[in-house]
Parts: C-alpha cells; sequence; structure tokens
C-alpha cells in the first residue's frame, strides 16, 4: 500500500475510530458515550466496511507475520452478553490462524493464584509477528476483584500490602507494563464493549430462546447483572486511570453488533496500517540463489519433457 492509498484508508476510516479513542488526554465520562451510535451508517453500508477491513487485515496480517518486528496485543472486555466472542470470531474470519493466538481467561486457577495477578497474561503475550487476543484480561484483576472484595483474599497477598491504595497501585503498574511492552514492540489496543443494560436483557432473553445458545447462560449472569451500576463506574475508572496513548482505550459502542464490529476492525486495521509493514527484500546473496534454483527447476521441467 502506498502512501496516499494508506492516507485515504486513514481518512476513510476516521470517523470510526476518533469519536471512541479514549487516550487520557481528556476528561472521561463513560455515560457521554451513546451504547447505540452506528456512525450514521445502515447496516448494509456497515458490513460492507466489515467485509473491506476483513481482507485489509488478512493483508496487513502476512507482512506483519512476515516483517517478524512488530507485535499486536489486542484486550477485550465487556459485560457479559456484550458480544467479544463473536466480533472476534467474525473480524478474524479468513485470517491465518498461525498469526494469531487467542486466550479467553476465565476464574484464575490455584496455580494461577499462587503468581501475581499480571502473571497469567503475561506468559501469553504474542510473539513478534502475531496478534495476540485477549478475550479479558489483567483487567479482571481490576475489575471483578474489586466488585467481589472477597475475591482480593484468594490471591493470598501479604496482608500489609492490602491498602486503600491497592487499585490505584494496581492502574499503575498496568500502565507501566503497558508502557515497557509498547517500548519492545508490541503495539497495545483496548476494546471495551460498552453494552446497554437494556440490551444486555434482551440477549439474555435470547439465548434462553435458543437451545443452541442456552449452554451460555448461568444464573450467576443474573446475579451480577444485578451489580450493573457498580461494574459500570468501576470501568469508568479502569478506562480513566488507564488510558494512555501507548495503550489507549476504545470505548465502542455495543448495542448494535455490526458496529461495534466496524469500529473494532477499522481501529486494529488503522494502527497496522501506521506501521508501514513490508515483506522483507532478499539480499543480493539470496537473489543469486534464487536464479540458480529457478535454472535448475526449469532445467527438471525440461528434462521430464524429453524423458516423456
Amino acid at each position: 500500500m502506498n502512501r496516499n492509498s494508506s492516507r485515504s484508508l486513514v481518512t476513510e476510516l476516521d470517523r470510526f475510530i476518533s469519536p471512541f479513542r479514549v487516550d487520557g488526554s481528556g476528561k472521561f465520562h463513560l455515560k457521554a458515550h451513546k451504547t447505540d451510535a452506528r456512525g450514521g451508517l445502515d447496516k448494509e453500508e456497515g458490513e460492507r466496511i466489515i467485509d473491506a477491513n476483513r481482507k485489509r487485515l488478512s493483508d496487513f496480517q502476512e507482512k506483519l507475520y512476515a516483517q517478524d518486528r512488530w507485535s499486536l496485543l489486542l484486550i477485550f472486555q465487556g459485560m457479559d452478553a456484550s458480544g467479544k466472542d463473536s466480533a472476534i470470531k467474525a473480524i478474524f474470519e479468513g485470517v491465518n490462524p498461525q498469526g494469531c493466538q487467542v486466550y479467553s481467561f476465565k476464574q484464575p486457577t490455584s496455580h494461577e493464584l499462587d503468581h501475581d495477578f499480571l502473571w497469567r497474561c503475561m506468559i501469553a503475550l504474542p510473539e513478534r509477528g502475531r496478534i495476540g487476543i485477549f478475550n479479558r484480561s489483567y483487567y479482571e484483576e481490576c475489575l471483578v476483584t474489586r466488585v467481589h472484595p472477597h475475591l482480593l483474599e484468594l490471591e493470598k497477598i501479604p496482608h500489609k500490602l492490602v491498602t486503600k491504595n491497592i487499585w490505584r497501585e494496581r492502574f499503575e503498574d498496568i500502565s507501566a507494563v503497558e508502557r515497557y511492552l509498547s517500548r519492545n514492540g508490541t503495539v497495545i489496543l483496548k476494546f471495551f464493549l460498552n453494552l446497554s443494560r437494556e440490551e444486555q436483557r434482551q440477549r439474555f432473553l435470547d439465548r434462553l430462546e435458543d437451545p443452541s445458545r442456552q449452554w451460555k447462560f448461568s444464573m450467576n449472569d443474573v446475579s451480577e447483572r444485578a451489580l450493573w451500576p457498580r461494574y459500570q463506574a468501576v470501568y469508568q475508572d479502569i478506562v480513566r486511570h488507564t488510558s494512555t496513548p501507548a495503550a489507549p482505550w476504545y470505548v465502542v459502542p455495543a448495542d448494535h453488533k455490526w458496529f461495534a464490529r466496524v469500529v473494532i476492525g477499522s481501529v486494529i486495521v488503522s494502527t497496522l496500517d501506521g506501521l508501514n509493514l513490508q515483506y522483507p527484500r532478499a539480499d543480493k546473496a539470496s537473489l543469486r540463489e534464487f536464479k540458480t534454483v529457478r535454472k535448475a527447476l526449469e532445467h527438471e521441467r525440461k528434462g521430464r519433457a524429453r524423458a516423456g
């Protein structure tokens, strides 16, 4: 992709990116972000953009893998039924799985709890040339654990270290790690799928009506839903304190799944475009070897033709 086409792509996609980017440069209030925004599109237009971004992503991913310099870490957070799983599946459809790694972080195991709260995510970070996708992440240890304080005891942190400042300290630790990773070639994009309470209710009802999706539902979903205001307040705190230019948050309107995919795909494609990814060029010695190999292969074909 040349510079002109690259600038054109950035201009084309920016209206689906800038309104939702939070990088710490200004004040943040979650309620100011609409959950049902559609960017002036209808679903048919949105699907066309999703398909175009999917093709662009496939091309960029191949170059990312071949160049073997950068890595990309995508973090997805959101309430239950916000569409994290389906967004990942839809956006990365057709992308070479060799270059992607997806991790879904559930309730910590006893082994994971014997380590610091970042450990299980740090050992899953993407290698150079690869895209790492975290379906939930280390942010859960500033979210669920904060909404349910008794879970902090399971982490077995020495009592004198569990102070009233522990959440602010965790935000500082996370920001420091993300800054460190970005300085070493890992590009970090964080997506909060901003779902309305009413849309979650409807999606839960849809799950209950569909036998193929009932397995996704549990009574715990209902009990957690009762804590909606608390979760929203904590998410606001997380985004407010961990948004940086090196690791921005994107507060994605999630009431319309198709538009969420427009936003997420546009952010990823635009970011990869900004890395100026190129296929590695062969050196002169390799080019000489290629000529020798080509001659040998052509000679082999001619030899078979004569033998026939």
